[in-house]
């Protein structure tokens, strides 16, 4: 029987499938890589080849341009493809929108490669759907036990109730451009409101592709089209750096929100000069994992980018063999990783003046 390693195993470049030869989420160019999903820790253009699901596939190509990729192989969620000695099929991840699981089926064993992924309802993506494993390799994002996420909508409706409060205010949203700017819309939908929603430049194109691809955002408008009274008692979103960018000096009076699970340490919401602190993430907390991991129960647990240490321990202490794979090269570009928001600032993420 071939050893797990023989089947993935971590490199330098990420973690490496060598009966199939190909990469998953490689770190850089490789003949053949799988995506899990669109953001660009996980989705790098340069690669030969790139398997990956319709939605991924759509968002790299608005991101980095049509010839990302000398060759694209759209997989539906199920399919199996055969790729040298292996086979592979995509599951739901419940990250964002088109994101996956990478499973693995070489020499009589499967192995799930995670990418990131969430456990709760999310009306922008497939939900997360749990596949029996031989080896489960899990982010730890949120791998501590005091990242514990509240409720969305009861966060959502934080923000609303700011609105009540001050009318004559507006509520600006801190939300990561792919995925967590269209969820916190489709919440703010689901909460009741159905004014137009103003976005920043930075959001348009991302907003536009969603919709494209079947998620209902109702009315956005650009902040840009807009005057200044008419976004009194209006919800904005935009990308993070931009609450303290020359750019909000046009709106009315902003309470400064960040959608975040890194939001649930207030200290980070003092230091950014937060207002409104929304604990929304788009990855695991610590019961999702944790949760997750007793389900599966699969022979091996691998621990991947985040907070390993506390994951690994935990793993350990309830029986399952696990361990750290230490990767670098993930640097949780969704704004919900150490570095936080990755763009230099809201001017050059949407060419948009102040």
């Amino acid at each position: 029987m071939k050893a797990f390693t023989d089947i993935v195993c971590p490199t330098p470049k990420g973690l490496y499938c060598p009966p199939g030869d190909f990469y998953i989420d490689p770190t850089r160019a490789t003949e053949r890589a799988v995506v899990t999903h669109g953001h660009s820790d996980h989705a790098r253009a340069g690669h030969g080849s790139v398997l990956a699901t319709k939605e991924t596939l759509a968002i790299m190509g608005a991101r980095y341009g049509a010839d990302f990729t000398p060759s694209q192989q759209a997989a539906r969620y199920g399919e199996k493809h055969r790729i040298g000695d292996a086979t592979v099929w995509l599951s739901p991840a419940g990250h964002v929108l088109g994101s996956a699981q990478a499973v693995i089926e070489a020499h009589g064993r499967r192995i799930v490669v995670s990418g990131d992924y969430k456990r709760r309802p999310d009306p922008t993506c497939a939900p997360f759907e749990p596949v029996s494993c031989d080896v489960f390799i899990t982010e730890a994002t949120f791998g501590l036990p005091v990242f514990r996420h509240p409720d969305d909508g009861k966060e959502v409706a934080k923000a609303l109730h700011m609105l009540e409060v001050f009318p004559e205010r507006c509520v600006l949203i801190g939300a990561y451009a792919l995925g967590k700017a269209q969820r916190i819309i489709t919440l703010l939908r689901q909460g009741g409101y159905d004014a137009p929603v103003y976005i920043h430049g930075a959001m348009e194109k991302l907003c536009a592709l969603y919709e494209s691809l079947g998620v209902e955002l109702g009315e956005l408008r650009l902040t840009k089209d807009a005057v200044k009274g008419e976004m009194m008692g209006k919800v904005i979103v935009a990308p993070p750096s931009a609450l303290g960018d020359r750019w909000s000096r046009r709106l009315p009076e902003p309470v400064n929100a960040f959608a975040s699970g890194w939001m649930r340490v207030r200290a980070r919401a003092r230091q950014g000069g937060i207002e409104l602190p929304l604990v929304i993430s788009d990855h695991a907390d610590w019961d999702e994992l944790t949760a997750t991991l007793l389900e599966l129960s699969p022979q091996e647990v691998w621990v991947t980018h985040g907070r390993e240490e506390p994951l690994v321990h935990w793993a350990g202490l309830n029986g399952l063999k696990v361990r750290p794979l230490h990767l670098a090269g993930y640097d949780e570009e969704d704004g919900e990783g150490p570095q936080g928001d990755n763009l230099k600032s809201a001017e050059d993420a949407a060419g948009e003046p102040a």
